[in-house]
C-alpha cells in the first residue's frame, strides 16, 4: 500500500491492508466507516463505498472499489461517493478498479460480496448510537433474478407485477410465498429459495412457515388459494406481461473515445482497434453499449480522471442510456479481461523470470552473470492423492492398443501417444484417474486416436472417473508423481509415426538405448523425477539443471551451477535407472574438457537460468453456455461450492491447468462432448490471459470429484451428495426435510456414434469377448494388444491435432461415493460443519513439529491426522506458518492445504 497523502481523508487510514469489505456512507458531506454487522444493509436515501481487498501470497495486494448509489440519494452525496472512490484509489497508489453500482442494477461481482443477496432498506442511514435504521415490518412482493448472484428488486404489491419470466418473494407476517413462473429456470428458482432463507432468518427470526407457488398450479391446493387470496383471489396473468428485469442484447456497438482535458468526447474512427491507440497521458471511453469503461493513463492526473469520469456520466444521462449500463473505470496496466476482449492481440505482460535458489550465494551468481533475481525459492510440491496405486499403460499404435509391459511403462516414446490408468485408493474405495498422454513429436492420427481409445477403456469402468489430456512438456506434477520415475526418449514404436518419418523422408532415430543420447534430469525428489531426451546440441543445456550425455565411447555427468542438492541426487538415482552399467565422468559446468563439447557439436551460447511462470493466481470459475454454434462463459465471482450447480457446465481455470465439471443434471452427456468443451475453453481464451491450447485439463463429473479439485473450496461431502435438481435440493434444506446421501444420478457417459461424431469419427468401444468386468477395466492382462471391433475412422483433409483437454490438475483423490461408503461420507460431512468450532476452540496437548509432520521417525500416535498443525504450540506455529492461527483458519480451505502439504503436514 502506498503512502497517503496529507489530505487524504482519514477515513481511509489503514484501508485496504487486510483482506476483506471495507464499507463507508456518506453521511453529513462526510464518509463515515460502517460498522461490519452492517455490511450488506444499504439505504435507498444514501451512497456508499466499498473496498474489497485480496491479499495474494505473492505479488501485490488487488483491490476493487464499488461506489453505491441508492435510488434517492442526492446529486451531492453522489458526486461526493464518485470523488471519494478516486481519491481512495490514489492513496492505495493508483492499482484498483472502480465501478459505479446503482440501486437494483448492481454488477455480479458486487453482489457476490453479500451473498445471497441485498435487499435495500427505505430511508436514510444513520451512525448516531442508538437511533434505529429499521423500517417497520410490512408485507413486500420481491422478484428475483439470477442463477449465481441473484438481483433482488421491490415490486409493488399488486397481481400486474406477476408475470411468467420472473421469480416472486411475496413476504407476509406468517408465511413466505415463493411463485415461479413457468419460463423461470431451475437455476433462478433455487436462488429464489437463498432470498427465502435469508427473509426468513433476518425478518422472521427463522419462525415462520414457507410455501412454493407453482404458475399456473391453481386448483386442488391450500397454500395456492392462500397465495391468491393476498391478492384479491386468482387470476391468469396476461400471456405477454412484462419482465422487471431487462435483457441485455448480445449484439453490441463498439466505440472508442478520446475525452480531452476539457471534458470533451473525441470519437476514434476504427472497425477495430489495438492497445496502442490508448496513450499513457490521457483517458478514452469505451462504449459497450450495455457497459462503458473510462481507461485512464498511468501519466494522468487526479484532475484528469475526475474530468473524464464527470464526461462519461454526463454522456449517459444525455445519450438517455438505461440505468442498468455500467461504468468501470480502469487505470493503465489493471485492465480487466472483459475490457482486453475488446481489443485485436491484447499484448500479454510475459516476463522470463528466472530461476534461483534463494540462497544470498545463488544470488549473488544471478549478479554476476547480469541476472535479476525476481523469483521466491521453490516450493516444495507434495502429491495430493495416494501414489501407492496400480499404474497401467497402453501405447496407441492405429486401432490397436498395446499394453506396455510393467518392466517398460516407465519409459515413454515423444513420437507416440498413450492410454494411463491409475487405480488408487481414496476415501475408502477404489478411484480410477485417466491420461491421454500426447508426445510432442506424434501425429495429428494418434492424437485423435488416443482419445477414442481413452474413452472405451473409460467406458468398461465402473462410476464415472476423472479424465485427462496432457501434452509432452505440459505435464502437472501429478502426471509426475504416479509414474514417480520416467524416462521419455525421442522417436516412435507406432506405424503412423513410423509412416510420418516415410513419408517426409525423415531418418528414424528412435532411441534403442544403446546408441547416442543427451538426457536432461528433472524432478523435486526420488518420487517425482524424469529423464528427458534432448537435442545433443550445447544449447539444449542450462545452468539450473544436471545432464546425463553418453557419447557412445564415453558417458558423462554434467551438473550445473545452478542445481540444488536434491537435483545431484536425483541425478544419481536417474543413472542407475537409466542404465546402472554406465561408469560416468562427472563434469562441473565451466570445467568441461574438449571431448565433452566435441560430442554436442561444438559448444556454443545456452540458457543461464530456467524460466518461471511466476506466483500462481487465484483460480476463477466460469459458466460455460453451450448452444449450437455458439459457446460462451462467464465469471463466477467469489465462488462456493453451492455455485457448482447441477444443472450447469463449469470450468475452473487455474491459470496452469484447467478443470471441466460436468453437472448431474446438465445437457453434456457424453465423453467426447465434455473433452472438446475443455478444448474449446482454452481456444477461445474467455479471460485474453494466453492460455496455451495444451494447457493440461481434467474433466470431473458431480459427485465423483477428487481431492485435487475440492481443494478450491471450502467442501462439505453432503452437499457433494445430495440428490435431486438444484431447486428440489435447496427446498429440502430450507423445509428441514433430511437430505439424501445418494450420490446423484447420472446417465453413464455416450460415447458418440459415426452419425453424431464430428466429421463422421466413430468411437471405439471395447469387446468385451464375454468378460466380466473387472476392478481394473480395459484389455486383459494376458494380451498385449487390444484391437478395436470398429474399423478405423479416415482421416480428414482438416484434423483437429488438440482434440480436447488442455489443463491439468494439480494433484488429488476423489471422495467415495456415499453409496457404497454412507457412513464415510456422514463422518466427513459432520467434521467439516463443524471445523471452523474445532479450529478455534480445539484445546490439544502440544507436539513438536518434528513429531507431527507426515513423513517423521517418532510419529505421536492417535491424533486427527487432518489438523496436524493444531498440536503446534503458538510459538511453533508462528515459526512454521508465519502467521497466527486464528489469522491462518480464516484462509480459504485450498489455502490452508496448501500451506499444510508445504509444510509436510497434509
Amino acid at each position: 500500500m502506498s503512502l497517503y497523502a496529507k489530505d487524504t481523508d482519514q477515513a481511509f487510514q489503514g484501508a485496504g491492508t487486510k483482506p476483506g469489505l471495507e464499507t463507508w456512507c456518506v453521511e453529513n458531506l462526510q464518509l463515515v466507516a460502517v460498522p461490519k454487522t452492517s455490511y450488506g444493509k444499504f439505504y435507498s436515501g444514501n451512497s456508499y463505498l466499498i473496498l474489497h481487498t485480496i491479499i495474494p501470497k505473492s505479488g501485490p495486494p488487488l483491490h476493487d472499489i464499488h461506489y453505491w448509489l441508492g435510488n434517492d440519494t442526492n446529486k451531492v452525496d453522489s458526486d461526493l461517493a464518485s470523488d471519494k472512490a478516486l481519491e481512495l484509489d490514489a492513496a492505495l497508489g493508483s492499482c484498483s478498479v472502480q465501478y459505479r453500482e446503482l440501486q437494483g442494477q448492481e454488477t455480479e461481482k458486487f453482489l457476490s460480496y453479500f451473498k445471497p443477496c441485498i435487499i435495500p432498506i427505505e430511508g436514510v442511514y444513520s451512525s448516531q448510537k442508538g437511533h434505529s435504521n429499521e423500517d417497520t415490518y410490512e408485507v413486500r412482493l420481491l422478484t428475483c433474478k439470477g442463477d449465481h448472484v441473484v438481483h433482488v428488486k421491490e415490486v409493488p404489491f399488486s397481481r400486474s407485477s406477476l408475470n411468467h419470466n420472473d421469480v416472486f418473494v411475496l413476504d407476509t407476517a406468517s408465511k413466505i410465498f415463493l411463485f415461479s413462473g413457468c419460463n423461470s429456470s431451475t437455476q433462478e428458482r433455487a436462488k429464489a429459495l437463498e432470498v427465502v432463507q435469508y427473509i426468513k432468518d433476518t425478518k422472521h427470526s427463522g419462525n415462520c412457515e414457507v410455501a412454493t407457488i407453482e404458475d399456473g398450479k391453481f386448483v386442488g391446493d391450500s397454500e395456492v388459494g392462500e397465495f391468491w387470496s393476498f391478492f384479491g383471489g386468482y387470476a391468469p396473468i396476461p400471456r405477454e406481461s412484462p419482465s422487471f428485469f431487462q435483457d441485455q442484447s448480445d449484439i453490441q456497438s463498439v466505440k472508442l473515445f478520446w475525452i480531452t482535458y476539457q471534458g470533451k468526447l473525441s470519437q476514434i474512427e476504427s472497425d477495430s482497434f489495438a492497445r496502442e491507440v490508448l496513450e499513457a497521458d490521457k483517458c478514452y471511453m469505451l462504449d459497450c453499449e450495455a457497459e462503458i469503461f473510462v481507461w485512464m493513463g498511468r501519466l494522468t492526473s487526479v484532475t484528469e480522471r475526475k474530468t473524464s469520469i464527470s464526461a462519461a456520466e454526463d454522456f449517459l444521462r444525455n445519450q438517455g442510456r438505461s440505468a442498468g449500463t455500467h461504468l468501470s473505470l480502469i487505470t493503465e496496466g489493471l485492465e480487466t479481461s472483459k475490457f482486453r476482449s475488446y481489443f485485436a492481440n491484447w499484448p500479454l505482460k510475459v516476463e522470463p523470470r528466472l530461476f534461483e535458489e534463494g540462497r544470498e550465494k545463488v544470488a549473488a551468481i544471478f549478479k554476476q552473470n547480469g541476472y535479476e533475481v525476481k523469483e521466491l525459492p521453490e516450493e516444495d510440491i507434495e502429491p495430493l492423492i495416494d501414489c501407492r496405486g496400480t499404474l497401467k499403460v497402453w501405447r496407441v499404435d492405429g486401432d490397436e492398443l498395446s499394453l506396455v509391459p510393467i518392466s517398460e511403462q516407465r519409459k515413454l516414446f515423444s513420437g507416440d501417444c498413450y492410454v494411463v490408468q491409475y487405480t488408487y485408493s481414496g476415501n475408502g474405495r477404489e478411484e480410477n484417474l485417466f491420461y491421454a498422454w500426447l508426445g510432442c513429436e506424434s501425429t495429428l492420427e494418434d492424437r485423435r486416436d488416443v482419445i477414442y481409445h481413452m474413452n472405451s477403456v473409460v467406458d468398461s469402468t465402473r462410476g464415472d472417473p476423472v479424465m485427462a489430456q496432457v501434452v509432452q512438456n505440459k505435464e502437472p506434477d501429478q502426471f509426475f508423481f504416479i509414474f514417480q520415475m520416467l524416462i521419455i526418449y525421442k522417436g516412435g514404436k507406432s506405424a503412423g509415426y513410423r509412416k510420418f518419418l516415410a513419408e517426409k523422408g525423415i531418418d528414424d532415430k528412435t532411441n534403442n538405448e544403446s546408441e547416442d543420447a543427451f538426457f536432461r534430469i528433472q524432478g523435486t525428489s526420488p518420487d517425482n523425477m524424469q529423464a528427458i531426451q534432448v537435442d545433443q546440441v550445447s544449447s539444449s543445456l542450462n545452468s539450473s539443471y544436471c545432464y546425463i550425455l553418453n557419447s557412445g565411447t564415453t558417458v558423462f555427468t554434467w551438473i550445473g551451477n545452478l542445481s540444488l542438492t536434491r537435483d545431484h541426487d536425483i541425478l544419481h538415482r536417474m543413472l542407475e535407472f537409466i542404465n546402472p552399467t554406465w561408469q560416468p565422468i562427472s563434469v562441473r559446468e565451466g570445467s568441461e574438457p574438449d571431448i565433452f563439447w566435441t560430442a554436442l557439436g561444438g559448444k556454443t551460447e545456452y540458457a543461464k537460468g530456467k524460466e518461471m511462470k511466476g506466483h500462481v493466481e487465484d483460480p476463477r470459475l466460469l459458466l460455460l453456455n453451450i448452444t449450437e454454434g455458439d459457446f460462451k462463459a462467464k465469471e463466477i465471482f467469489n465462488f462456493t461450492q453451492d455455485d457448482l450447480t447441477t444443472e450447469d457446465v463449469l470450468a475452473l481455470d487455474c491459470h496452469n491447468e484447467l478443470y471441466i465439471w460436468i453437472g448431474c443434471h446438465s445437457k453434456v452427456k457424453s465423453k467426447q462432448q465434455a473433452l472438446m468443451l475443455g478444448q474449446k475453453f482454452l481456444e477461445t481464451d474467455v479471460l485474453a490471459e494466453g492460455l496455451s491450447v495444451d494447457t493440461p485439463f481434467y474433466v470431473v463429473t458431480e459427485g465423483k470429484e477428487p481431492t485435487f479439485f475440492t481443494r478450491f473450496f471450502e467442501w462439505d461431502f453432503s452437499k457433494q451428495n445430495m440428490h435431486g435438481n438444484s431447486f428440489e435440493r435447496k427446498l429440502a434444506k430450507l423445509k428441514g426435510k433430511p437430505q439424501s446421501v445418494e450420490a446423484p444420478l447420472r446417465t453413464s457417459w455416450k460415447s458418440y456414434s459415426r452419425e453424431s461424431t464430428p466429421n463422421g469419427l466413430r468411437s471405439r468401444s471395447v469387446s468385451s469377448n464375454g468378460q466380466g468386468r473387472s476392478p481394473s477395466p480395459a484389455p486383459n492382462g494376458s494380451s498385449s494388444n487390444w484391437k478395436s471391433p470398429v474399423s478405423r475412422p479416415q482421416s480428414t483433409s482438416t484434423p483437429t491435432a488438440r482434440e480436447l483437454f488442455s489443463e491439468s490438475p494439480r494433484s488429488g483423490s476423489s471422495p467415495g461415493s456415499p453409496t457404497e461408503d454412507t457412513r464415510s461420507s456422514i463422518e466427513n460431512s459432520y467434521s467439516q460443519a463443524n471445523e471452523t468450532e474445532a479450529e478455534n476452540n480445539i484445546n490439544l496437548i502440544i507436539y513438536p513439529y518434528e513429531r507431527l509432520k507426515v513423513v517423521s521417525s517418532d510419529p505421536v500416535p492417535g491424533i486427527d491426522v487432518t489438523k496436524r498443525e493444531a498440536y503446534l504450540s503458538d510459538e511453533e506455529f508462528v515459526a512454521k506458518f508465519g502467521m497466527t492461527k486464528g489469522n491462518f483458519y480464516k484462509l480459504p480451505k485450498w489455502k490452508q492445504n496448501k500451506l499444510k502439504m508445504s509444510l509436510n503436514l497434509f
